[in-house]
């Protein structure tokens, strides 16, 4: 008779909470340095970017050794009512009363007094946990053709309502996340390549649209600072056809302003050099080069980069590849497919959001707005990040759970 096979305890991933500890560590500090230099000093001490953002650290710890205590199986059963939750926040930001804009007049924020909550960010992760429930069914249901469609639907409808707010970077977020997913997941490579190629199509509509159709022509409309954007990226100045002078130096003006933000983010990363200025001695954060209302939140790796230089810079890349090369080897061990789809959605989400951000810092991508993971400031993004995170635990917690 043989002996029955002992279970392993649950492992803690240590090298991943470290990761994510030190990214805490460094969001603090560099926050505090990029909101110091414009914070009255009258301010109360629990106003302060930085306390507020270690409040947040605090709320999304605790959520996330909440996620843990339950099994992610039991979780999924919450899944499809935490994707329509999203979808009514979604809807409910656009109704204006309810969704609160700045700025530029995106209106992406619900305003709670103290605090503003973003539904996006929260939409993102009750997506990831929809989709993988619903992939998670046996591959010869995931060939018929209306199960590809309802994916795809689950992937398009926050999709169109975040591009409504608008918020193109975050509502871009959702198509390496479902692709991904639902490539992990078996989907038939016909249906991917069709879904990938009319992506593209559509990408490459919208750039010879911007660049090249008259604006009473465009089919693509854009917000004015959406196009202002691409058009920096892509090196295109403003000023229209048969413009006058008037009209030329005013365009020209506008391009500068608006490329301001990417060419300062440049200079910041450059001027760091291998060890950086050192904390808060970066002068183009204390001086306000790099935009006070940016540098916290879409342009925090800049000023890492100036303070901490390639040392510091590299030390962040080691950080979240810590965290992605665990969430890989999580989802490489993951006992079904529900929980290989949940690491793989998590895991790409993550990656997103750090490739796009770093490279908006550096000019490799437009300037979107996405935030970097556990190191920009703002309640909503760090929560769910953590939150996310909880739930890769969660998967190597309850591996062996039968």
């Amino acid at each position: 008779m043989n002996p029955e096979p002992v279970k392993r305890p649950p492992r803690i991933e240590w090298l991943m909470w470290a990761a994510v500890l030190g990214l805490m560590i460094l969001g603090a500090l560099f926050v505090a340095s990029a909101t110091l230099s414009r914070e009255s000093a009258g301010l109360a001490w629990y106003q302060r970017g930085f306390v507020r953002q270690l409040f947040w650290y605090a709320l999304g710890g605790g959520l996330a050794v909440l996620v843990c205590l339950w099994d992610y199986r039991r979780l999924s059963r919450w899944a499809m009512p935490g994707y329509w939750l999203a979808v009514l926040l979604l809807v409910a930001v656009l109704v204006p009363g309810i969704g609160s804009t700045q700025g530029w007049g995106a209106r992406r924020w619900i305003d709670l007094g103290p605090v503003q909550f973003q539904p996006s960010e929260f939409a993102k992760l009750a997506f990831v946990l929809a989709l993988a429930g619903f992939l998670s069914r046996p591959a010869a249901e995931l060939a018929r053709p209306e199960n590809f469609f309802k994916a795809l639907g689950l992937c398009l409808l926050p999709f169109g309502l975040i591009l409504r707010e608008p918020d193109l970077g975050s509502a871009l977020v959702f198509l390496p996340v479902g692709l991904a997913m639902m490539y992990v997941a078996g989907v038939p490579g016909r249906y991917l390549a069709r879904l990938g190629m009319g992506a593209a199509g559509l990408g490459a509509l919208l750039v010879v649209d911007l660049l090249w159709a008259p604006a009473h022509w465009q089919l693509v409309k854009l917000e004015p600072y959406q196009q202002r954007r691409l058009l920096v990226y892509f090196g295109k100045d403003f000023v229209p056809p048969g413009a006058t002078g008037a009209e030329r130096a005013r365009a020209l003006q506008q391009y500068r302003d608006a490329v301001h933000n990417v060419e300062q983010a440049l200079i910041s990363v450059g001027s760091g050099g291998l060890t950086g200025k050192g904390w808060r001695r970066g002068t183009q954060n204390a001086l306000g080069y790099l935009p006070r209302a940016v540098a916290h939140n879409d342009f925090i790796f800049s000023v890492i980069a100036e303070e901490s230089g390639f040392v510091g810079s590299a030390g962040v890349l080691a950080l979240y590849a810590a965290i992605l090369f665990t969430g890989i080897q999580i989802a490489g061990r993951a006992r079904d497919r529900l929980g290989q789809l949940l690491a793989v959605g998590v895991v790409t989400l993550f990656f997103t959001h750090v490739f796009v951000n770093i490279g908006m810092n550096i000019r490799l991508m437009p300037v979107t707005g996405i935030p970097l993971p556990l190191l920009s400031y703002g309640g909503t993004s760090v929560v769910c990040s953590l939150v996310a995170l909880g739930l890769l635990q969660n998967l190597q917690l309850h591996r062996e759970t039968p």
